[in-house]
């Protein structure tokens, strides 16, 4: 089968979900447009839609119709040319209707699995377990005669083990989007000894049509951007444990995320990134990795007892941000949550005396939205951070262990041989999780 050919038949595991339904409306893009092609004229694409959602799989095609509308109002010149031969289609919003409908016509909602057994080509953004994703690949494979690919979206579940307990033999590989899928531009691509290098090259053809940027990660546990994430995350919350030796948790928590997110000029503060992916998801990625892991112990009591009570951060499926290690008001945070009377402190209380131990910013601070526009970050990122140095505060020097840990972190990555190089590690984090510069630099000697 060529590109489009195996375009023609393909299934969305986990459809309604927030990941699933970014690949879904990619691809249903993608499909449309070949569908488009006068080579392709004639030829029926279908994109299943599977779920067990009822409800999520309600709100897809009102999600996916407002969303290809955007892109087909981006594109209206190339549409008209594809159009050219409709003497009906007049105005732009002629076209742009018809183009919705056309990719809409490709996506069949279901519940039914037996949906997928037919597609020579699958997606699986189901929930980040590997037993599931295991079991659900199995059955699909094993009642469908077309030797599909498989393409899974986790963000730590090696693919090898998910290629040998389900048996794909060489057609199965890691294509990581990160979140959400229809915005980000980074797709960590992971293969197997065994990966069919057919399968391989579609992924990369199929990525360059998305105009992803691709990351090659060694298949191990957590890959680039969670093998970098979830270590980050655990010195950020080790490094509040220890502050909060001499004063509440929550104000520690405050002064850390600040100094992750101000200091270190960040797009979110290390505990707000927590809240954004979700303290259980966070938990969970790093139970997973933990067994592969030689010479460190990937875990946090303090992320244990946030679950226990309850205390899951993660996003409404607006969007919106559930109150996490901190508590939101349209999408800001606004108090800090406190284990001990297991009730939000709100940081207008405790912010003045906090912000004056941690010490004034620099001179020459940009903050993050005006810092991520720099072309040539080495110009400013290493006067900046060797004035954070010279601060002597409290606040600069946590920066500086925090960016040299860091920077650790990416390096170990590529010693480890999870990464192939440093600027692999920089473009995940860069591209990935939208940080000004890359962690592996120069900047905290």
């Amino acid at each position: 089968m060529n590109y489009d050919e195996k375009l023609q038949h393909v299934s969305v595991l986990g459809a309604a979900g927030k990941m699933g339904s970014g690949i879904l409306l990619l691809t249903a893009v993608e499909m449309a447009d070949l569908s488009l092609k006068p080579e392709n004229k004639g030829k029926t694409f279908v994109l299943n839609a599977i779920d067990l959602s009822d409800d999520g799989l309600a709100g897809l095609i009102g999600y996916l119709r407002a969303q290809v509308q955007k892109i087909a109002e981006k594109k209206t010149v190339w549409l008209r040319q594809m159009y050219a031969d409709r003497a009906d289609l007049i105005e732009n919003y002629d076209i742009i209707d018809q183009y919705v409908n056309d990719v809409l016509q490709i996506v069949r909602p279901t519940t039914a699995m037996e949906t997928a057994y037919r597609s020579s080509l699958v997606f699986e953004a189901v929930t980040e377990n590997k037993d599931l994703k295991v079991k659900i690949l199995k059955q699909v494979d094993q009642n469908n005669p077309n030797k599909a690919w498989f393409f899974t979206n986790t963000s730590s579940v090696p693919i090898n083990i998910i290629e040998a307990e389900a048996g794909l033999n060489g057609r199965v590989l890691g294509f990581h989007f990160y979140n959400p899928p229809a915005v980000q531009k980074l797709v960590e691509l992971i293969v197997t000894a065994n990966t069919q290098a057919e399968m391989k090259q579609f992924a990369l053809d199929y990525a360059k049509a998305l105009r992803k940027v691709v990351v090659p990660s060694n298949d191990f546990a957590g890959f680039i951007g969670n093998g970098h994430f979830m270590r980050d995350a655990l010195y950020g919350i080790q490094q509040a444990q220890k502050l909060a030796s001499g004063r509440p948790l929550y104000e520690a928590v405050y002064m850390v995320n600040k100094v992750s997110q101000e200091f270190l000029v960040r797009p979110m503060g290390i505990f707000q990134l927590i809240d954004y992916v979700g303290v259980d998801v966070v938990q969970f990625i790093m139970k997973v990795m933990n067994p592969f892991l030689k010479d460190e112990d990937l875990h946090s009591d303090l992320l244990d007892e946030m679950m226990v009570m309850g205390v899951k951060g993660g996003q409404m499926s607006s969007g919106a941000q559930k109150d996490g290690f901190l508590k939101y008001e349209r999408g800001a945070p606004v108090a800090v949550f406190d284990v001990k009377s297991k009730a939000y402190i709100a940081i207008s209380e405790f912010a003045a005396k906090c912000d004056a131990e941690l010490g004034a910013l620099p001179e020459g601070y940009l903050p993050w939205k005006a810092a991520v526009r720099i072309k040539d970050s080495d110009s400013h990122f290493k006067p900046y951070f060797a004035s954070v140095k010279s601060l002597g505060t409290t606040g600069g020097d946590m920066a500086i262990q925090y960016g040299r840990n860091s920077d650790r972190i990416g390096r170990k990555l590529v010693a480890d041989k999870v990464a192939h190089n440093e600027q692999d590690v920089n473009t995940v984090m860069l591209t990935g999780f939208f940080h000004a510069y890359g962690p592996v630099n120069n900047y905290f000697e």
